[in-house]
């Protein structure tokens, strides 16, 4: 597990959260069936993606829920403490775990995400968190037909 720098020693007094299990046991693999895993990390596909210093683009990634912990550290940062708008960029640098070939995502590169992702990135963040998965229910604007889209993202058709 990093461990995120913070500006407070208050943090160090939290304990450590485990690492989260992912999804489940591949089939087939001996493991015995049982209740179904929680789902603890999510794949996701930014609008425009995130331009590194070399030029490179990304734009798939992951993100796990959130802990307690996640979400009590933020609010000790002084960047947080001056500015309570940068609550939301310290927060997705923490649970953001690969951002295309970046496995290990910064204050930084949230920073420099285009507007577009960064609100994405909150309302993923959002509907996995609250509601456990990353899915919406739409209406077809032409037909009224109600299905649901995946907001993690893929190639136009795809859901």
């Amino acid at each position: 597990m990093r461990r995120r720098t913070v500006s407070h020693t208050a943090l160090d007094e939290l304990p450590e959260s485990p690492e989260p299990a992912v999804g489940d046991a591949p089939a087939g693999r001996g493991v015995p069936s049982g209740p179904p895993r929680l789902q603890t990390e999510f794949s996701f596909e930014l609008p425009r993606g995130y331009v590194d210093e070399a030029g490179a683009l990304h734009r798939d990634g992951s993100m796990r829920l959130a802990t307690a912990r996640d979400e009590l550290a933020p609010l000790i940062d002084l960047r947080v403490k001056d500015n309570p708008a940068y609550l939301s960029v310290v927060l997705l640098s923490m649970v953001i775990t690969r951002l295309g070939t970046i496995t290990d995502v910064r204050v930084e590169q949230v920073e420099r995400l285009f507007a577009s992702d960064l609100a994405f990135l909150q309302d993923f963040y959002r509907r996995i968190n609250a509601e456990g998965h990353s899915r919406a229910a739409v209406t077809c604007p032409h037909c009224d037909s109600a299905f649901e889209v995946d907001l993690a993202g893929g190639r136009l058709g795809e859901s």
